[in-house]
């Protein structure tokens, strides 16, 4: 489909080493005259949802500033975009968890928020997991916990853990679980 929007101009309002946000002049789809804000994410967003035998899943609780609150969520990040994702998703577990995985499915890829960004994710599913130790960048005060996945499903469903990747990953880890146990391709 062709874009309905016409830009008469662009100005770069900020800029840091992870997001620059852009500021258009345009006319609308209605033809109107407007501004529109575009924030560019520098990094891919990357979620991993480490699993064991027994089906249990590790969360990852930290205080997130632009929300005042804490949140549970998987072990998430940023990867460099010249970076193969899977790459920065093995490397996102081990810092906030200390796992390695020998087995990587890759779940839902997604937009995180299309209206006033370009932000891609990835989420993974990890499996054949190994503890080592965890190395934590200096922003992250993190905790790690072990919750069956039916809890974790249950804090889904009921709005205990709104993070987005965490969210969509969990529910399409539901369906591949099913798909997987039923013999179902994907």
């Amino acid at each position: 489909m062709e874009n309905p929007w016409t830009i008469l101009s662009e100005k770069l309002v900020y800029d840091n080493p992870w997001i620059s946000v852009t500021e258009f002049d345009v006319i609308q789809p209605g033809g109107g005259k407007g501004i529109y804000g575009k924030v560019h994410f520098k990094n891919l967003a990357i979620g991993v949802i480490p699993m064991d035998e027994e089906g249990n899943i590790y969360l990852v609780g930290q205080y997130r500033f632009p929300l005042n609150q804490y949140s549970w969520e998987i072990p998430e990040g940023g990867g460099a975009l010249s970076v193969p994702a899977i790459d920065s998703a093995k490397r996102e577990l081990q810092e906030e968890t200390g796992l390695t995985a020998s087995r990587w499915d890759e779940l839902i890829t997604l937009h995180l928020s299309n209206s006033v960004s370009d932000e891609y994710g990835i989420v993974y599913l990890a499996r054949g997991l190994q503890q080592g130790k965890a190395s934590p960048e200096e922003t992250e005060d993190l905790q790690v916990k072990k919750m069956h996945v039916e809890e974790v499903y249950q804090m889904v469903i009921n709005g205990s853990i709104t993070d987005s990747l965490t969210v969509c990953g969990i529910l399409r880890l539901k369906l591949f679980l099913h798909e997987e146990n039923s013999g179902i391709s994907k």
